[in-house]
């Protein structure tokens, strides 16, 4: 969920940073993942001055064109050549100076020194659409006489910067999906850490019925499902575009503005946390809203054009001839405000928070309104809402509240009351709390202390915090304001506890892939850790000066520790094709010995030795022989690849934050390392060198992968699982045929692609690899697909050719990529 930092401020006068804002938010269970600077105008207007037009001439070479020199405030006038009809001598205008960047929609573009039809221009004189201020293009921004020139142009519109903060929203805190919810908890935490506030609610008292005439009559069938249902009739609106201010607001958190009524709903939505409807009351057949399920089987059109079959468990919001709305889950397509709207009537409820889930799930609806009511409002606020709601409609699009506000409220619900016991608060936080500091936390979470003893307190708990019904709610809520950091670790243990090593998790996660592993086809071998050190005799990679060796060998073929899986597997690949086995796949987990003299510290016997733990692949032989429905085929480098990435993947290592580089090494004859963004070399795969294979006898190609499972598991210890729903919105593919250089690899055509588009490039597919004839000299061909989606919305032809265009510009600069 997206705050405000601004808008937060408004509830609450704090002078925390808003990166202390966020640390307290995270200090009492609001973790914030992220914070984003924000501008009312894209790019802050920045570049943009404020100039005076000196001349204006007629452009020889134009019939629309003017040169003109204008003054802002620097050494020299400008001479600017503009095509706008309005320009003239004298007037006061808005300057983009060489190098300012302007913004289009999602594109940008940069002014530079220009010449236009033979002329030299500096700059540009600005419309309001070209600098984001409004829309208008019919000629150039012309400023009252007296702004004064070399004014910046963001102070002069007076350009103010946001903060967004990210607040990661737990499914038991409802009551904190809102910028009031969350000041309340914020405030909490200022009192408690000696900084008194006042938390300021909204007025209401300006509110009034100003035309007692009926209005539209309310009638709750399924109160199970509708606890409660207020509404009002708000008649004579003009729906138009809202105000600056309020358009900023929804713009910083990241919503489109519409017009004044539906801003206004949103706005309630993300101050109070209380979604609302709004309908058009002109088109409330028979001035009767009935809240209701319909019979199984009743089809029903959505705001978004679908038709979807209702079920009976579906609560609808109708009127005297049929369903308008899905309770608290989507609007329908014909019942909603338009620009054509002059009475609007406004619905504050609060829904059973199971029928609005089922809903929601029934039909693949994830709304705002829906996130809320599915975890739980509290129904005594819906009042206070629709009368905060009716003010500002009025405010920003007039007309009178007409009729008797509609409340049906059959069952009031009551604040919770429960009990706690200072030894049982004391006892699960581990730390015994002072009384008053006790109460002085529960005083400012709202919570009401209607009795007191020695052991104890008797409470009333608000019915927003739906979270807290128990007294272990209300203990868990007085520890994350009191702070976790405050409850000293002491050195005696008073619980039990399940603890699990680092150890642990990687026996966990080596079964885990020797499952995989072993589902692919491959055997698990186990060999010795002593190894003949003549193998590392001729090797640089490994060289026999690291081996460490025993002082009271067995044999020479056991006189020192591995320094690679490698050998023990081609020893084990020599015994099994010696016995008619060659089409193998094997991997084994296994420690790896060094010894390095330079690092060996006086006093430090182990100074010079590591140890790593790894895990080895070998393929070789043929992939699949003596099948009826396949032709035999060989095993591959790529299968071998395939097999890693897939491990890599399982234990939840991005592969685009994966670096496949080409290795040089004794080890391979052809080979890529693997090395994180951090630079730590994971591991290394390639074809083994002939000349191993042939020191044990074997005569076929070895594919061989060791990967450091050390750190393999430093890099994926703060992994967690997640996962998400799959996309509803259509992936799109595109092709190039690239003509690169040879000593271009697959790797860099993928890291460029990958670099110029991050959010909506999803995959880099090579599908054809052409070299020979009818080609340059050193030159290949490569076919590559490019899949792009977004995950929020269907890709239009304009986006999509804006991202190709600049892979494509990308991979021409970086690669000297020619399209075929």
């Amino acid at each position: 969920m997206n705050i405000s930092y601004n808008w937060l401020k408004e509830y609450l006068d704090f002078d925390l940073s808003p990166e202390e804002v966020a640390a307290a938010l995270t200090s009492i269970g609001l973790e914030t993942g992220s914070i984003e600077e924000v501008q009312t105008i894209k790019g802050g207007l920045e570049g943009l001055v404020i100039g005076e037009v000196l001349t204006c001439e007629e452009h020889p070479n134009s019939d629309h064109l003017h040169i003109t020199t204008v003054n802002v405030g620097g050494e020299a006038p400008l001479q600017i050549v503009c095509g706008a009809p309005n320009v003239a001598a004298g007037q006061k205008v808005v300057v983009a100076v060489n190098g300012t960047k302007l913004y289009s929609d999602e594109e940008s573009f940069t002014i530079k020194k220009s010449k236009i039809r033979g002329v030299e221009s500096n700059g540009m004189i600005c419309a309001e659409d070209e600098i984001g201020i409004g829309t208008d293009h019919s000629g150039i921004i012309v400023l009252p006489p007296d702004a004064v020139v070399g004014t910046p142009a963001k102070d002069y519109y007076n350009i103010k910067s946001d903060y967004v903060l990210e607040v990661d929203i737990t499914p038991n805190r409802v009551d904190a999906t809102s910028h009031f919810g969350v000041a309340r908890d914020l405030a909490a935490y200022l009192k408690q850490n000696g900084k008194p506030v006042e938390l300021k609610r909204p007025s209401i008292e300006a509110f009034a019925v100003e035309d007692p005439a009926p209005a539209i009559h309310v009638e709750v069938e399924n109160t199970e499902a509708c606890p409660r249902y207020s509404a009002l009739t708000i008649k004579g609106v003009t729906i138009k575009e809202s105000p600056d201010w309020m358009k900023n607001k929804l713009n910083a958190i990241g919503l489109r503005p519409i017009n004044n009524v539906v801003d206004v709903t949103n706005f309630i939505l993300h101050e109070l946390g209380q979604p609302l409807h709004s309908f058009d009351a002109g088109k409330i057949r028979g001035n009767k809203v009935i809240v209701r399920t319909e019979k199984e089987g009743t089809k029903f059109v959505t705001l978004d054009g679908v038709e979807r079959t209702l079920t009976d468990r579906d609560l609808m919001i109708c009127d005297a001839e049929g369903p308008m709305c899905i309770g608290g889950v989507f609007g329908g397509l014909d019942s909603g405000v338009t620009e054509n709207t002059t009475d609007v009537f406004l619905e504050s409820a609060c829904f059973h928070p199971t029928w609005i889930r089922k809903t929601a799930r029934r039909f693949g609806l994830n709304t705002d309104a829906s996130f809320r009511f599915e975890r739980g409002l509290d129904p005594n606020n819906t009042m206070y809402v629709l009368k905060r709601a009716a003010l500002l409609i009025k405010e920003l699009a007039g007309g009178t509240i007409s009729g008797e506000i509609q409340d049906i409220y059959p069952v009031p619900v009551n604040p919770y009351q429960v009990e706690i016991t200072y030894r049982k608060i004391n006892s699960l936080i581990g730390k015994e709390i002072p009384v008053d500091t006790v109460k002085s936390i529960l005083e400012s979470l709202e919570m009401k202390i209607i009795s007191e003893t020695e052991e104890g307190l008797t409470l009333t708990v608000p019915v927003y915090r739906i979270d807290v019904q128990r007294d272990v709610d209300v203990i868990e809520d007085i520890l994350r304001i009191y702070g976790y950091n405050n409850v000293e670790i002491s050195e005696n243990v008073q619980s039990n506890l399940s603890y699990q090593t680092s150890t642990d998790r990687s026996y966990l996660l080596q079964n885990i892939i020797s499952e995989q592993l072993s589902g692919c086809g491959f055997y698990e071998i186990m060999n010795n850790s002593l190894t003949r050190s003549a193998y590392y005799n001729e090797l640089t990679t490994y060289p026999a000066a690291h081996s460490v060796m025993l002082k009271n060998p067995l044999s020479a073929d056991l006189n020192g520790m591995r320094q690679t899986l490698l050998f023990g597997g081609l020893e084990s690949i020599a015994y099994n094709r010696n016995r008619k086995n060659g089409d193998l796949k094997m991997y084994e987990f296994g420690n790896c010995y060094s010894f390095d003299a330079d690092k060996r510290k006086e006093g430090e016997t182990l100074a010079g030795y590591t140890e790593d733990f790894r895990l080895g692949l070998w393929v070789c032989g043929n992939k699949i022989v003596n099948s009826w429905a396949h032709a035999d085929e060989k095993s591959s480098v790529y299968e071998l690849k395939a097999y890693v990435e897939n491990i890599l993947v399982r234990l939840g290592i991005n592969l685009r934050k994966v670096i496949f580089g080409q290795l040089s090494d004794d080890l391979f004859s052809a080979g890529l390392s693997i090395t994180s963004q951090a630079g730590r070399r994971l591991g290394t795969l390639g074809i083994v060198n002939k000349k191993l294979c042939q020191e044990q006898d074997i005569d076929t190609e070895v594919y061989y992968a060791e990967l450091s499972w050390t750190l393999l598991m430093k890099e994926t210890r703060n992994h967690k699982i997640t996962f998400s729903d799959i996309s509803k919105f259509p992936a799109v593919k595109r092709d190039l045929a690239l003509l690169l250089d040879k000593n271009i690899t697959f790797a860099d055509i993928e890291k460029i692609a990958y670099d110029s588009d991050r959010k909506l490039l999803k995959e880099v597919v090579l599908f054809d690899v052409y070299e020979g004839k009818n080609l340059p000299a050193g030159k290949k061909s490569y076919a590559v697909s490019f899949f792009l989606q977004d995950e929020g919305k269907t890709l239009n032809d304009k986006q999509i050719d804006n991202i190709m265009k600049k892979i494509q510009t990308n991979l021409e600069q970086k690669a000297g990529a020619q399209l075929r």
